[in-house]
């Protein structure tokens, strides 16, 4: 079945509806500081590929072919194992513990095996009394963390976890709050003395609360993400006004990508990593990393594309011009600035922008992150881009 052509209209419609209201925002709050995330992690997290069809051999797996692949020297060092990892019950002493059909050996000697790939191992949890797929995909138990935070967080670490997905799903029909229920597990997880980067997903995602960067370092802005272009785009325009809340430590999360699981092509997927890279997103993959095409690894790991989302400075970027021929600029360390274009359009189109328009004076040279064409900026940085696709541009100053 081909992808679904793009309503441009509805999705322009509802961003624009979205950005007079996010731009509203105040000031950023002040940042969780656990010295972690000082730039948007980076990994692969087995949900988006597999969902509840998770063992212990086919995580190996996976941490394996991030090796093999290069993509850990690239610096996708966090293994995620999302949800479906529990026992229905928890023990009797109120410990969680794993599903022993497919995970015999433990989550401990998953975890031991992860480290010894050199990558970092992650674990998901609920602050509620169930996960989400026990809500929608039938998975049985109710294992949430619910009255067990301060334990649940002392089990994680004895277990080696690096990084703590924690998805609110549903717990407001526990009678939870969102700003207690998350604090309540950020001070258990600070409790253990074990750094773990932990990562919120509350519902509904936006706006972004003051709160969010308070106790948590990275957290969701939008629904989940599905692997076709139509959720790229309004998932990418959703997140560009909320923007101005990323900054070390703290990121806007507009989930994983999709990169290499089928549903894009090879224009969307530059898109994808043009928009998340300028977003300061993090990257976590969500493909069968064993079966991944060597395309697809060329795009998630070009260097100029990582160099842009990894960027110490941590600045997001800004919108300078607007759907459907969106172009972006973010600020970048040493001077240079990263500018990207992307046609939201169904057919080509001849982007361009000034220096005066980036606000930008002087002499500057650039290079294009996907095509390797580099050359001067006079005036004008232009480029006729194909439909879906994005062109991604450092610019450095020259005197």
């Amino acid at each position: 079945m081909g992808l679904p052509r793009i309503p441009q209209g509805a999705v322009a419609a509802a961003t624009g509806l979205l950005t007079l209201g996010l731009l509203l925002q105040p000031v950023p709050a002040q940042a969780l500081e656990n010295g972690l995330a000082r730039t948007p992690p980076m990994g692969w997290n087995t949900w988006n590929a597999f969902r509840c069809d998770i063992d212990q051999w086919k995580i190996k797996g996976m941490a394996d072919a991030i090796v093999e692949t290069g993509l850990r020297d690239a610096g996708y060092v966090y293994l995620n194992v999302d949800d479906c990892w529990q026992a229905p019950q928890r023990k009797p002493n109120g410990e969680l513990t794993w599903d022993k059909e497919r995970f015999p050996d433990g989550i401990l000697a998953l975890a031991r095996y992860v480290h010894s790939k050199g990558l970092k191992f992650g674990l998901y949890a609920t602050p509620g009394s169930r996960g989400c797929a026990n809500i929608w995909d039938d998975y049985p138990g109710k294992t949430g963390s619910i009255g067990h935070e301060y334990q649940d967080a002392r089990t994680f670490a004895r277990w080696g976890v690096d990084y703590l997905k924690y998805d609110w799903c549903k717990a407001d029909e526990d009678g939870l709050t969102g700003e207690s229920a998350f604090g309540l597990m950020r001070d258990a997880i600070q409790a253990t003395g074990r750094p773990m980067v932990y990562s919120i997903h509350h519902e509904p995602e936006l706006p972004v609360r003051d709160w969010y960067p308070k106790v948590s370092n990275l957290w969701r802005t939008t629904g989940d993400i599905n692997d076709h272009w139509f959720s790229i785009a309004r998932i990418s325009l959703m997140t560009i006004p909320i923007a101005h809340h990323s900054r070390p430590g703290a990121w806007n999360d507009p989930d994983m990508l999709e990169i290499g699981n089928g549903g894009l092509n090879y224009a969307e997927s530059v898109s994808h990593m043009t928009l998340w890279s300028m977003l300061a997103a993090p990257l976590l993959l969500g493909n069968d990393i064993r079966t991944m095409k060597d395309q697809d690894i060329a795009i998630v790991t070009n260097r100029l594309a990582l160099r842009v989302d990894q960027d110490r400075l941590g600045k997001a970027a800004h919108r300078v011009k607007h759907f459907p021929h969106l172009v972006l600029a973010r600020p970048l360390t040493n001077g240079e600035w990263a500018v990207s274009f992307t046609n939201y359009g169904s057919i080509p189109a001849r982007i361009s922008v000034t220096l005066e328009e980036l606000g930008l004076t002087g002499n500057w040279v650039f290079e294009e992150a996907f095509s390797g064409r580099k050359g001067a900026v006079k005036n004008e940085l232009a480029s006729t881009v194909v439909r879906h696709s994005s062109n991604l541009y450092v610019l450095r100053p020259v005197s």
